[in-house]
């Protein structure tokens, strides 16, 4: 999972420099208001929303902002001419990625998302093309000196699919998009706070980049794709070497 744990560390990153401008709260309340409208405004019966709320106070985002948008799509009231949209495409060298995307307009999103694969040495794929290299899951990162034993112990009722160790030492909670909600509570009730926690899709396995150009060329892509109205989250198969890790997070 070494290729997970560099790529987090960059989107984290990344995702502190849009939380200070302000930008991702757009993104977030679309997701807020979508999971909402699709499954219910109660988090206790929707994972979606429950793991949309997580990332949206993790992001600093008020409370009341929060509700609001809950309130909205449980409402439906707005965002109902939404439409979620998932793009498969190669960036560079071939590297798999994956975009999730939500427009009112499909013939905008496939026209901005298929401009910026071209500008920055990828190509928009066809369905299926890499989707099938992706699954769903719940990640949570448990701080440094956490042991299995006691990760276990804390999840076992709650059902995660596994506990895997991080090329750092430190230990990584995955599960279903179904159970994240559960077994997050369970973590915190046992008093392990995870020091991240994500649902997305991640790769079965990595492609190794030990180019730092070539690194540079895949995180333009990410960021530009990323920096589209309409697209909510973009994921990759890249896994970073460590060489070159430090000059991809300046």
């Amino acid at each position: 999972m070494a290729g997970h744990s560099k790529w987090s560390n960059i989107k984290h990153r990344k995702a502190a420099q849009d939380a200070k401008r302000g930008k991702i709260f757009n993104k977030l309340i679309r997701e807020l208001t979508v999971a909402a409208r699709q499954g219910g405004g109660d988090p206790e019966d929707n994972p979606r929303l429950r793991a949309a709320i997580d990332k949206a106070l993790a992001s600093n985002m008020p409370k009341d902002t929060v509700q609001r948008a809950v309130d909205r799509g449980a409402g439906n009231t707005d965002g109902d001419d939404m439409e979620e949209v998932v793009y498969e495409g190669y960036g560079p060298e071939g590297v798999a990625v994956m975009v999730e995307a939500m427009t009112d307009n499909r013939n905008r999103t496939v026209s901005e998302v298929r401009h910026a694969f071209n500008k920055h040495g990828g190509n928009l794929g066809t369905s299926g093309s890499v989707a099938f290299m992706f699954h769903k899951q719940g990640r949570l990162t448990l701080p440094e000196g956490i042991g299995e034993e006691a990760a276990m112990e804390a999840t076992l009722e709650a059902e995660p699919e596994d506990i895997e160790r991080l090329e750092d030492g430190r230990l990584e909670v995955v599960t279903t998009p179904e159970s994240f909600g559960a077994v997050k509570d369970a973590l915190v009730s046992a008093g392990l706070e995870p020091e991240a926690s994500d649902v997305g899709l991640f790769p079965d396995n990595y492609t190794r980049i030990d180019d730092a150009e070539l690194g540079r060329r895949i995180v333009r892509l990410v960021d530009r794709l990323e920096d589209l109205d309409d697209v909510q989250n973009v994921y990759t198969n890249a896994d970073f070497a460590d060489a070159i890790m430090d000059e991809l997070q300046d």
